[in-house]
């Protein structure tokens, strides 16, 4: 399997590296989509940023990932899933709010802002010197 069939994975360990190295800035390790990836594969986020602290790089947090996994999925289960987070929305009125504040402090003049992922690579860019 390869680490981009977990979506989620490169993201998580970028901000469980910087989170370790005092460096997280506004970004929160094992935030809510973290969390989401933790509770789908039932991974323990505290085991995780234990193996990251011990150096691990990212070939091997994939196989810990798999070994460690209470839910084991296929290369196929993976990658449906991930695809699932790629399209993901605001699914709730409130949760929709939020995302439209966080789009207007980000990219307002973006009309192309529709997913969860869209929002945070906009807002990643915007963060380190990007134009939106």
């Amino acid at each position: 399997m390869r680490l981009g069939s977990f979506v989620l994975l490169p993201r998580i360990l970028d901000k469980c590296r910087a989170s370790l190295a005092g460096k997280q800035g506004e970004y929160k390790f094992n935030c809510p989509l973290d969390q989401q990836f933790f509770n789908h594969l039932q991974l323990d986020a505290e085991a995780f940023k234990a193996e990251v602290q011990a150096g691990k790089g990212d070939g091997e947090m994939l196989e810990w990932v798999q070994k460690n996994a209470g839910r084991k999925l296929s290369i196929v289960e993976a990658i449906a899933w991930s695809n699932y987070q790629e399209q993901r929305t605001p699914g709730d009125t409130e949760t929709r709010e939020y995302f439209t504040e966080l789009h207007k402090q980000s990219a307002a003049a973006r009309n192309d802002i529709s997913t969860w992922f869209d929002l945070l690579d906009v807002d990643d860019y915007v963060s380190y010197g990007g134009k939106a």
